[in-house]
């Protein structure tokens, strides 16, 4: 029985005194929730967000590192900095990195590597934009980004890595995928990591729903077979909108 996973991807949100201010409501409100729930603020909040939820039920995440672990690399932020702050979980490949600073899936892939090889959790971002959409490319796409994404990836260490469908039309659109839409781009995914691995592995990976995910129609993405979780852009600002997710079948 794959478990309901809930993250917050706040971008280029919050000062430090207002994400401080955010966990703390969180961590207080969200405290009996039994899904596994991950937040992930801006880097410059990192810290003082992760004293926050320490001991908490909310792991930390990171948008983003680089695929060096240190070095001569302006502007970047390493594994070895995000470890030793307390991130547990770092977003890859999310759609914005992809098309506003040019990842490439080979890129990401090593980014994924190194994350794994430093003991972090991986959320590994795909999906089509609108453009492959309507040109019929859609499961070729996600199935293509999944496969590159994991490219060397052994099986033994896919239980730290989810890996989140994120249509780029429905991203901070207000549109979303229909639940239906969704949950058979997720079959597609399931069925890609059947044939790159085995049965049991796409049984078991976590899969998620990200694209205007909000209050409104969490139940009806989170209750369909193949979707296990999502990863929240704007409705995780705020204690109103992203705790009604989070505790969706309450």
């Amino acid at each position: 029985m794959r478990i309901k996973y809930i993250a917050g991807n706040w971008k280029m949100h919050k000062t430090v005194p207002e994400a401080v201010s955010l966990a703390q409501a969180l961590v207080k409100d969200l405290a009996s929730c039994g899904h596994k729930i991950m937040i992930a603020p801006p880097f410059t909040a990192l810290e003082a967000v992760a004293k926050t939820v320490a001991s908490s039920n909310i792991l930390l995440g990171a948008q983003n590192m680089s695929n060096a672990e240190q070095g001569a690399h302006t502007g970047e932020v390493s594994v070895l900095m995000l470890k030793q702050i307390g991130v547990k979980v770092v977003i890859l490949g999310h759609s914005e990195r992809r098309a506003i600073y040019g990842e490439k899936d080979e890129f990401i892939n090593s980014k994924v590597k190194l994350a794994l090889a430093q003991g972090l959790e991986v959320i590994l971002c795909v999906g089509e934009t609108l453009q492959e959409r309507e040109a019929g490319k859609a499961n070729d796409i996600v199935s293509g980004q999944t496969g590159k994404g994991l490219a060397g990836i052994p099986e033994k260490d896919l239980g730290r890595v989810t890996i989140a469908y994120e249509p780029v039309w429905a991203i901070g659109t207000g549109k979303n995928a229909t639940p239906q839409d969704a949950d058979a781009i997720h079959a597609v995914i399931r069925a890609e990591l059947k044939k790159l691995y085995s049965a049991a592995a796409a049984e078991a990976m976590i899969i998620q729903y990200g694209g205007s995910v909000k209050p409104e129609n969490a139940k009806d993405l989170l209750t369909m077979p193949n979707i296990d979780g999502a990863l929240v852009g704007g409705a995780a600002l705020k204690p109103e909108t992203f705790i009604p997710i989070v505790c969706f079948d309450k």
